[in-house]
């Protein structure tokens, strides 16, 4: 098991184009840590160079005490699970896992316990003996971090592992990652495009987005506390609703924010923060996340009010698609157990429905700089 540590890394490829800008982030030993962001943000690039795979253009790459940037792939003492599994179709499983070790010169009986031993492991000693063309998927990957496994390196790394598994498989897989993890107990890369997978893997989740980090934190703290509008926008399903609002600073260091007709005083803890970096009433971009919002029945409350164009039924919620007088859409979660019969009933299309939402829960974003203003 190793840390590492990526100091200033950046990607360069030909004719100027940069993929990666000014890589920074330490890795404790054993941490599961999660590479996050849309297609092309730099995250696969960026295991690749861990991984040896592409070269580093800039900056220092250190796994335990040794610095790595001119070491060859299969001196890092790293194992890597590719997205389209890479097995060797002509062998046996039992002989896939057992590849980079007989490479290495290794005992016949040591290769033997590490194939059993992580066959066990990963519920496939059964299937030892077959070739991967007979395997589902999902065998197929287990198959593949077994290979990974047999090697005992210091790091883990995984490039989208699970994206070609069906929506089910991907679910199970995720879960038996997560028990893989604590049975090896070592350091763990992870890159994926699902932000699910990233909330429900990591310890810590590193967001990127055009080469660049964006936010470095624990599942939790980048849910509650997104340091901006991508970040925010990228991370919970449905995303964020961002809506236009005016920051008013009151009297005795409190502040409310102002849409729609619907004044929302802002919290302490918010009052504290924006006082101490003394802002002021400005326009501001006010983000609230759909599973934040609640539906308003009585007619005389201080609400938002919109007309519903969309209900999508999810079973235990209902996703509703509402426009507000502006144009602006926003997507209300709704539990159904909130509901009555005729309240459900309620909600067709064009009806007009009114919302508000919990003022603590609220997350303000400066509209230029799309930066947070509770940093």
């Amino acid at each position: 098991m190793a840390s590492l540590k990526l100091e200033h890394i950046k990607k360069v490829y030909d004719k100027n184009v940069v993929a990666v800008h000014d890589f920074n982030l330490e890795i404790q030993d054993k941490e599961f840590i999660v590479f996050v962001g849309p297609s092309g943000c730099g995250k696969s690039t960026t295991l690749r160079m861990i991984a040896g795979l592409e070269d580093i253009s800039g900056g220092t790459l250190t796994i335990g005490d040794r610095v790595v940037n001119d070491v060859e792939p299969k001196d890092r003492d790293i194992a890597m699970v590719f997205q389209n599994y890479a097995l060797y179709p002509h062998i046996t499983v039992y002989e896939n896992m057992a590849f980079s070790l007989r490479l290495r010169k290794m005992s016949n009986e040591e290769v033997h316990r590490r194939v059993c031993q992580a066959a066990e492991i990963l519920g496939i000693t059964e299937y030892l003996a077959r070739k991967p063309k007979n395997l589902s998927g999902g065998q197929r990957q287990r198959v593949a971090i077994g290979r990974a496994i047999v090697r005992e390196p210091q790091v883990f790394l995984m490039d989208e592992p699970l994206s070609n598994l069906d929506a089910k498989l991907r679910n199970q897989m995720r879960a038996e990652i997560i028990l893989l993890r604590k049975r090896i107990d070592t350091t763990f890369i992870y890159v994926t495009h699902d932000q699910t997978e990233a909330m429900t893997l990591g310890d810590r989740i590193v967001i990127m987005k055009d080469g660049y980090i964006q936010q470095v934190g624990t599942p939790q703290e980048v849910f509650e506390a997104p340091r901006n509008l991508f970040v925010a926008g990228f991370i919970g399903s449905p995303q964020m609703n961002f809506l236009k609002a005016k920051l008013v600073k009151e009297a005795g260091g409190k502040y409310s924010a102002q849409l729609y007709g619907l004044s929302v005083p802002l919290d302490e803890e918010k009052c504290a923060k924006l006082a101490a970096k003394n802002v002021g009433s400005q326009d501001v971009t006010l983000g609230i996340r759909p599973e934040h919002t609640q539906l308003v029945f009585d007619q005389t409350a201080n609400t938002i009010e919109g007309t519903l164009r969309v209900n999508e039924m999810m079973g235990s919620e209902l996703h509703l698609h509402v426009d507000l007088v502006d144009g602006t859409s926003v997507i209300l979660r709704i539990p159904t157990l909130d509901l009555t019969e005729a309240q459900r009933a309620g909600l067709t299309y064009g009806s007009k429905l009114r919302f508000t939402f919990p003022e603590k829960v609220t997350h303000l974003f400066d509209p230029k700089s799309e930066e947070s203003l509770l940093f």
